[in-house]
């Protein structure tokens, strides 16, 4: 049986949403989070040296990273191809665009605001809290909530042509788009943006990712 190293509020829910549109058998290893410094539990190392979430065993094979995660499961198990769209074609294309930009282009400035926010926080110092407070938050307006903003409106204007983001049919590129979608709404909302909005919907809509929320938990963080 698969078996997924899922840590509470992060990219890992995506996994079990995948599995569940696969309708594969899979056993969940939660961890929490430290309240204080919200990271992962160090027995997550004995997993994958980084100690980070999601990592999936199968058999033999043990595998970190989310969009590797994604790719495997679907080459290995959805043979009838109904989570990605047939090669060569622009939706292909659009697919594995989305499939590496949740990753490469849109988590590393929602990573960034998180770090900074919690800039006046524990563990920071008490001492260093008011600074750490106006650093982070002069980062976030000068540069990291204009980049976000450019980003959602790029999501709304895809979602304004497509009613999923590879085309006309849900494809896995959905599932690894979820996530950021997820952190956005969690953060700060998604705006006066109706199609991430109607998307966030038909997402809820899934029997499949009810299923996965009910075992993995809601996005909260």
């Amino acid at each position: 049986m698969i078996e997924v190293h899922h840590l509470e509020n992060s990219r890992s829910q995506r996994v079990l949403w995948l599995l569940e549109e696969l309708e594969l058998e899979y056993r969940v290893v939660e961890y929490r989070r430290d309240p204080q410094t919200m990271l992962a539990p160090d027995s997550l190392k004995r997993v994958h040296p980084l100690g980070k979430a999601p990592v999936v065993v199968d058999g033999d094979v043990t595998l970190a990273e989310s969009g590797a995660i994604i790719d495997y499961l679907v080459e290995t198990y959805d043979t009838a191809g109904r989570l990605t769209p047939s090669p060569t074609t622009p939706e292909w294309r659009a697919y594995r665009y989305w499939l590496h930009y949740a990753e490469g282009s849109a988590m590393p400035l929602l990573v960034m605001s998180l770090v900074f926010t919690r800039l006046a926080k524990p563990p920071v110092p008490a001492l260093m809290r008011p600074f750490g407070r106006l650093l982070g938050n002069g980062v976030k307006a000068q540069y990291l909530e204009p980049r976000l903003r450019e980003h959602l409106d790029f999501w709304e204007q895809t979602l304004s042509a497509t009613t999923w983001f590879a085309g006309e049919t849900f494809s896995a590129a959905d599932i690894q788009m979820s996530f950021p979608l997820l952190a956005c709404e969690s953060r700060g909302g998604l705006g006066d943006r109706p199609h991430l909005e109607a998307f966030m919907a038909r997402m809820r809509e899934r029997p499949t990712y009810r299923r996965a929320v009910e075992k993995g938990g809601e996005f909260s963080l």
